[in-house]
């Protein structure tokens, strides 16, 4: 008998992992809120827990985790 396998780990990343693509959508992350910033060379803008302007790529925010919601 082999041993089963361990349980896997459930993200709080959406399932599609396709990050929205309007301006001004909002995603979590961290604990944080980030709002899509422009169109062409988009980029999403938040704060760190200092309070200081922090900007992601799309890939950044991928590799971190997101939510649509806060949670």
């Amino acid at each position: 008998m082999e041993p089963a396998e361990p349980p896997r780990a459930t993200a709080t990343v959406d399932e599609s992992n396709d990050l929205p693509t309007a301006p001004c959508s909002v995603v979590w992350s961290g604990g944080h809120s980030y709002v899509r910033e422009g169109t062409a060379g988009a980029r999403w803008v938040g704060v760190d827990d200092r309070g200081r302007p922090r900007f992601l790529t799309d890939a950044e925010l991928r590799r971190r985790g997101w939510s649509r919601t806060r949670g």
